[in-house]
């Protein structure tokens, strides 16, 4: 047995605090559901005890906890992913899809478990975004990369440095991949946290994780972003923008716009002069 997935269903409320309690017993990728959400860690991570005291705090929450085995997600995938299409400028695609060079920007995109396709709401809107500002010349980094697709728009758009970090092997692994698919070359990729960066004038900050996540760490993207700068955040819903907002201020960040799609959303922000 390879991993650990943990089914839970829950109510919509309490989505993002399960999922922040779970990241801290271990489960890094999660993929969330119509009635919840699963999410993964390797088998060797698991704690079965320290997860059910977790859940003991809740009520109305059930949860299945199963063995899985190494699944061929290439496979998978090839056998239900169809291109996405955002903003009628950008494809997203997998290799043994046709190539479309009507558009103006082609993404190659293999995943195994990482997130990030932009089937996804968060990526969509994070890739429509980025069609709109200038990268030319900017230092971005992209925090929680998953399959790499938002660093690989940065690059096509022109971004002369480019560092992108996950806390996950798997992810990794699998932006190495779609960053050569992509002839994306020279990323500094960073297994770890984002205090692992040590980098602190950076133009541009991507994250797309989650609110809890979020909140925690915005402190830390401020210190690595530029007068000026810009801090766009996803991986949230529309009623957490206010919270995220109040948090970006207390770090000298000012809300620039904010976008919706099926109830997630995008928060982008500015970082002031002091």
């Amino acid at each position: 047995m390879e991993f650990i997935t943990i089914k839970v269903t829950c109510s919509t409320e309490l989505i993002d605090v399960l999922i922040a309690e779970l990241f801290e017993a271990k489960f890094d990728s999660f993929q969330e559901l119509d009635d919840g959400f699963e999410g993964s860690c390797e088998q060797s991570q698991f704690d079965e005890k320290q997860v059910k005291e977790i859940f003991n705090n809740y009520s109305n929450v059930s949860f299945l906890i199963k063995e899985q085995e190494k699944i061929n997600w290439n496979e998978e995938w090839e056998k239900n992913y169809n291109p996405i299409i955002v903003g009628n400028k950008c494809i997203v695609r997998a290799s043994f899809h046709d190539p479309q060079p009507q558009f103006e920007y082609e993404i190659i995109v293999t995943p195994k478990m990482s997130f990030g396709t932009g089937h996804h709401a968060t990526t969509y809107q994070v890739l429509d975004y980025q069609m709109t500002i200038d990268h030319t010349e900017k230092k971005v980094l992209d925090v929680g990369t998953g399959t790499g697709i938002l660093a690989i728009m940065a690059h096509k758009r022109g971004a002369s440095t480019l560092a992108a970090t996950d806390i996950d092997q798997w992810c990794i692994e699998n932006s190495e991949e779609n960053f050569a698919l992509n002839e994306v070359k020279d990323v500094r990729l960073v297994l770890g946290q984002i205090s692992e960066v040590d980098q602190s004038d950076f133009d541009i900050i991507i994250a797309n994780i989650n609110k809890n996540v979020l909140i925690d760490q915005i402190g830390e993207y401020a210190k690595r972003l530029v007068d000026g700068g810009q801090l766009i955040l996803s991986g949230f819903y529309e009623d957490d923008i206010e919270d995220l907002e109040a948090e970006s201020a207390k770090h000298g960040l000012k809300k620039i716009k904010s976008t919706t799609r099926n109830k997630w959303a995008m928060l982008v922000l500015d970082k002031l002069s002091v």
